[in-house]
């Protein structure tokens, strides 16, 4: 984005912006384990932040993403408080800046030669720090934010490459980089493919998953593997450079990276990254750039750190990967709500350190737009660094464009397109058995009824023997039915029993997401049962009703109603009913009805997390909403508002600050 001419408010509008942007893909990608934008495109909103904060200092606040490290604390492990600091790293993705870098750090020591730098692989994986007493393992800790990690000791006793005891009794504490390798990646997500359990991303994503497993027994039968990089260490002849601090790493037992160099001078390095730029994909680790470190202690310890990252330090970041290969055929895939998507099978390529059969096409539009074929050669990129996507084919090759399909590729059904949509659906609900299959493990997914052990695997055999034909049958399941099964025993038996039971009483908001309705997501899910409370509510509901809540409009409202008069539907949510599955109006308590009728959105960072005040709202009879209209009772606003603030002025909208809100809930006085 070209920021030289932005005017003051719209810097600060900007800003704001990237600031909500950044500290989400953080949640995302440190929390969650699930990016949902490549590195390069989220370094490139960080760059654009700190480009903003130099032009803007007035806008430059303490709490800025650009300030802190990392992403913070899964909140199902046991925070542990650091010792020592842990810092990130600025980071580059060209060689002019990799230069100024140097330049920046030599104009400090202009009347010595050429600075020794270490060049190291950066290793994509999951930074943690090791604390070492009297030579024995004693904790072991995520990064987390820099300071609170999260405290994860007995996994790590797991991973090859951490001794659990050292041959010299010191006190030490040594930071590394958790990684699985490629190959064990792979074999790990063929695994779970054929178990019905999670596929991961890529190697980043499933060793970051291992690692954070609550029982240290699945973190050991994962690949995991730990290369040290770094240690504070304050003992008698503690090394003087970096390079020596990993020979003495190495020495203590720890695997350190062997392709780490010393050089003099910036100009190797750069050459150093050119050279690795290709090799990186032999390796059988995933690596995303190098890292760059003045070699002497003395001269980092002089140099120090920002706020974020160390003076003396930075990364290379390679830039994303794309890679040509043959389109060999398109899969016809159908989802849960009917819809009808293509993906490309292609000559296995590697990309970006995996190896890709398939990638997605998204739907018959993009086809039509890219012009590609079957037997057409074909760029394909990371989305995210995870999916690989289609971008474009060899200009020279027309192989004409593949024609979109008129019949079900699963029941054979004629193919519907809705006026203003994009894709192809599949009208057979009652006979289409991928969209039945679909909409059974979207019930029993996380984000619907959460009920565990229930996957891919374990849907089509009991589809396949006739133990299912939609949702609602997973509770007249047997234990005799489960241990039918393939793989299913006794104890597997019980435990899915229990998860099924368990799931009876849901909230509205996941009983409203499990029914997969068209077009209703958690979100609008949440918006329709905080304003009718009850299922018999939602059921009588007419598109006026519907439409009158702030955020749904006319297509939501028409396929929620539309769902509710389907007779199929009735018969499902009446053998729910009967099978004891009952959905509570909330799982928040109702203590007043000082908010009764109001509708508050929240904007900026408060002194909790967002879903505090969103259940104090709700337990005083108010509502939450995510976007800002003329509906809107009230702005609860904290620091560093966004888009959201301007909105509410624009509309003449109330904001209330975090301390009116606190009056307002506890003098009962709107």
């Amino acid at each position: 984005m070209d920021n030289n001419n932005l005017t003051f408010f719209d810097a600060k509008v900007r800003i704001d912006d990237l600031k909500a942007q950044i500290v989400h893909h953080n949640e995302a990608y440190y929390k969650n384990d699930a990016p949902e934008i490549s590195d390069f495109e989220y370094d490139e909103l960080f760059r654009e932040l700190v480009r903003l904060e130099a032009q803007f200092p007035e806008f430059a606040t303490a709490d800025s993403p650009t300030k802190k490290v990392g992403g913070g604390v899964n909140k199902s492990l046991k925070e542990l408080k650091h010792k020592y600091r842990l810092y990130s790293l600025d980071n580059s993705n060209n060689y002019e800046d990799l230069r100024k870098w140097y330049s920046r750090t030599k104009k400090e020591y202009e009347n010595e030669p050429d600075l020794e730098l270490v060049t190291e692989l950066k290793i994509d994986g999951l930074a943690c720090a090791l604390s070492y007493e009297k030579g024995i393992l004693t904790l072991g800790a995520t990064r987390g934010d820099g300071v609170v990690g999260e405290n994860i000791t007995e996994n790590l006793k797991n991973v090859k490459g951490i001794p659990h005891k050292l041959p010299e009794p010191i006190d030490i504490e040594v930071r590394g980089e958790v990684y699985m390798p490629v190959s064990s990646f792979e074999r790990l997500n063929s695994e779970q493919e054929e178990t019905g359990g999670k596929v991961f991303a890529n190697p980043r994503n499933a060793a970051a998953g291992s690692l954070r497993q609550l029982d240290a027994s699945i973190t050991a039968k994962r690949d995991l593997h730990f290369f040290a990089y770094a240690a504070i260490y304050n003992g008698e002849n503690a090394p003087k450079t970096h390079f020596e601090l990993l020979a003495l790493l190495k020495r203590l037992g720890f695997n350190t990276n062997e392709n780490s160099v010393l050089v003099r001078g910036i100009e190797p390095v750069i050459q150093a990254c050119e050279n690795w730029r290709e090799k990186r994909f032999n390796l059988d680790y995933a690596t995303d750039g190098m890292v760059v470190k003045v070699n002497e202690i003395s001269k980092q310890n002089e140099l120090g750190f920002t706020a974020r990252a160390p003076k003396w330090a930075t990364a290379f970041k390679f830039p994303p990967e794309e890679v040509w290969t043959k389109l060999l055929d398109v899969e016809l895939s159908v989802g849960k709500t009917g819809a009808v998507t293509p993906v490309a099978i292609l000559t296995p390529v590697r990309l970006a350190g995996t190896t890709v059969k398939r990638a997605s096409l998204h739907n018959f539009d993009e086809i039509e737009r890219l012009k590609v074929n079957i037997g057409n050669s074909v760029l394909i990129k990371k989305a995210a660094e995870i999916i690989p996507k289609v971008i474009k084919k060899k200009e020279e090759e027309d192989f004409g464009v593949y024609l979109a399909p008129k019949y079900c590729p699963c029941c054979n059904s004629e193919l519907i397109k809705p006026e203003g949509e994009i894709n192809l659906y599949c009208p057979n609900k009652k006979g289409c058995s991928a969209q039945i299959k679909g909409k059974i493990e979207y019930w029993a997914s996380k984000e619907a009824m959460d009920i565990d052990g229930i996957g891919g695997a374990l849907i089509d055999q009991l589809y396949q023997n006739g133990l299912v034909e939609d949702y609602s049958d997973l509770y007249k399941l047997t234990k005799e039915d489960l241990m039918s099964l393939e793989l299913i025993q006794e104890k597997s038996a019980n435990n899915l029993l229990s998860e099924i039971e368990k799931s009876k009483t849901p909230t509205m908001t996941k009983f409203l997401t499990a029914l997969s309705i068209k077009h209703v997501g958690k979100e609008t899910a949440d918006l329709i049962a905080q304003n009718f409370g009850s299922l018999e509510a939602v059921l009588s509901a007419t598109k006026e009703d519907l439409t009158k809540i702030d955020g749904i409009g006319e297509i939501v409202a028409n396929a929620v109603v539309e769902f509710f008069k389907d007779e199929e539907n009735k018969q499902i949510l009446e053998k729910l009913k009967n099978f004891g599955v009952n959905p509570l109006g909330s799982s928040v308590e109702k203590v007043s009805d000082v908010l009764s009728g109001k509708t508050i959105v929240i904007t900026g960072t408060l002194s909790q997390p967002r879903n505090y005040f969103e259940d104090i709202i709700k337990s005083h009879g108010g509502k939450t909403s995510g976007s800002v209209s003329k509906k809107t009772s009230y702005v609860l606003s904290g620091e560093n508002p966004g888009s959201k603030f301007d909105k509410a002025r624009e509309l003449g909208v109330i904001i209330i600050d975090e301390n009116e809100f606190n009056k307002i809930i506890s003098d009962g006085n709107i």
